[in-house]
């Protein structure tokens, strides 16, 4: 792959862009302009943060016990889940969420928007161990424009001569004020599958407060989400298309211990996982020839 003094050359914008070398012998494209400043790693085109200018706070989390290793994801910012979502439906030794937020992409394009934003965009690096997982001809890019907005959009190109069906997520971290001093709003009414209530079908009545462990697939949702944070004064608005699930996450204090980066030991309590997804009820399938695009745009306002 690339090293950070190529892509510089390649790809890097005075006073926006540069690229660096990890000590993980992975890269960082590292963005900071006139609006915002963010970070991703090139293995998994993993955004691991973004923080408007306007904001004291990160809007995106990403934990102070995280590592950058080859082969592994980041915990926090915001993971690829592709090209399926949680568990494989037939093979249990392949990776959770799929292999996209594990393995390299390459840059193919960087550009400055109108407004002033950064745009990124990248490809997922085919290899012997991806076809191993996933035989259908396909190519997957995603496209970052870093400002006062976050948006993010993950392309899925149907190449082959047969349609495929696809899960996928982009699993973000936000940042808050603490789990137990917060809402998400927008999914009132919404069924889901509640994961730590024993796979159930629920409703929702008025908007999801936090006191356990929460792990929820909402089914049928293309809502915007707010997240309501009194003590930082802010909501973090979630808007997006091409999703019509939205998972909402919180490890809670025994979950978190166990997985060992959070952030011990209330680390966890800072962030929150509201996802814009397409699974259980809402795979979608990517005919011959065609596209499939998951865009997702966040914010931050004053309450």
């Amino acid at each position: 792959m690339p090293t950070a003094q190529n892509l510089n050359q390649q790809f890097a914008i005075a006073g926006q862009l540069t690229f660096r070398d990890d000590a993980s012998g992975l890269v960082i494209a590292e963005f900071n302009n006139a609006q915002a400043t963010a970070a991703l790693c090139l293995q998994g085109a993993h955004l691991m943060s973004w923080q408007p200018k306007s904001q004291a706070k990160p809007v995106v989390w990403l934990s102070r016990d995280m590592k950058v290793a080859a082969g592994k994801s980041i915990r926090g910012g915001a993971p690829i889940c592709w090209p399926w979502f949680g568990a494989h439906p037939s093979e249990a030794s392949f990776p959770g969420h799929g292999y996209a937020r594990t393995v390299p992409w390459r840059v193919l394009e960087s550009g400055t928007e109108p407004n002033g934003a950064t745009r990124l965009t990248l490809r997922l690096v085919e290899s012997d161990k991806t076809r191993a997982q996933w035989q259908h001809s396909s190519n997957v890019d995603l496209t970052v424009i870093v400002g006062e907005t976050l948006r993010m959009e993950l392309i899925t190109e149907n190449t082959g001569t047969q349609d495929f069906v696809i899960g996928e997520a982009l699993h973000t971290y936000l940042q808050i004020s603490d789990i137990g001093a917060v809402s998400v709003q927008g999914l009132e009414g919404c069924e889901y599958w509640d994961k730590v209530g024993g796979s159930n079908l629920r409703k929702q009545d008025g908007a999801i407060t936090f006191s356990s462990e929460t792990d929820r697939v909402y089914i049928n949702t293309p809502e915007t989400c707010v997240i309501e944070d009194g003590t930082l004064g802010r909501r973090i608005h979630i808007k997006k298309s091409g999703s019509l699930s939205t998972v909402v996450w919180t490890p809670w204090t025994e979950k978190a211990e166990k997985m060992g980066d959070m952030g011990q030991p209330d680390g966890w309590r800072e962030m929150v996982c509201v996802e814009s997804v397409n699974a259980i009820d809402n795979l979608v399938t990517v005919a011959a020839g065609n596209k499939h695009s998951l865009i997702v745009e966040y914010s931050a306002s004053k309450i």
